[in-house]
């Protein structure tokens, strides 16, 4: 049966319109994007059959684009598509943490972190550079490492402080693991990092380590 002949209260696009996009499965959201499904199978049915062979949308989102496009009902267009939609969305984000009252709800600078770094597949270490009023001024990615680690040096962490003219940042890490659960290195450098900045009067406001769910908050666990 096509899509067209569901009831309304059952169709992915009147269910996203009468009760918002958060009310739709994750099938039913891929379908949208889909638009269409193949011979034999709806939109609907495909997104089904896409979840149970990639095991979850994340894991279909961060498919390889070779990965992607030999799968049936996908393909180079929606690939293409698909990047531009996540593109899209970390844009915004951005646009949201550099607004001047963008910290004034720290989940907003957590958003984007865990949209910066949660994905990547060797783990990279960031800071959020913000002025006297907690303003943001940049981001700054000042370490790319192995799976097991990212080689992080407080002088660097100072020097990029300096040039931004800085008065506080926000650190953040991801761990490819998935396991957002800091270390004892991870706490170790977080206080060297403290130290180091302090020297310079630049505050360190929380350290975040980004894993599947959401990201660990130093701040929050008293440990700044």
């Amino acid at each position: 049966m096509a899509i067209t002949d569901w009831p309304e209260s059952e169709r992915p696009r009147e269910k996203l319109l009468a009760a918002g996009a958060s009310g739709l499965s994750d099938a039913e959201l891929l379908a949208i994007f889909l638009r269409t499904g193949v011979r034999g199978m709806t939109a609907v049915d495909l997104a089904r059959d896409l979840m149970r062979r990639f095991g979850s949308l994340r894991a279909l989102l961060m498919a390889s684009r070779e990965e992607f496009c030999i799968t049936k009902g996908l393909g180079e267009a929606k690939y293409v598509q698909l990047q531009a939609v996540m593109e899209m969305a970390r844009r915004q984000l951005s646009e949201i943490l550099v607004r001047g009252d963008a910290l004034s709800s720290p989940q907003a600078a957590a958003d984007y972190l865990r949209a910066q770094l949660r994905d990547r597949e060797h783990e990279v270490f960031g800071v959020v550079f913000l002025d006297t009023q907690h303003r943001v001024l940049a981001y700054e990615e000042l370490a790319r490492g192995t799976v097991d680690g990212a080689a992080v040096y407080p002088r660097e962490v100072v020097k990029a402080a300096l040039r931004r003219n800085a008065a506080a940042v926000i650190l953040a890490h991801n761990h490819p693991s998935g396991i957002a659960e800091p270390s004892a290195a991870d706490r170790a450098l977080t206080e060297r990092l403290r130290q180091a900045l302090g020297t310079i009067d630049v505050r360190v406001l929380d350290h975040l380590v980004v894993g599947d769910g959401a990201p660990v908050s130093f701040a929050e666990r008293g440990w700044i």
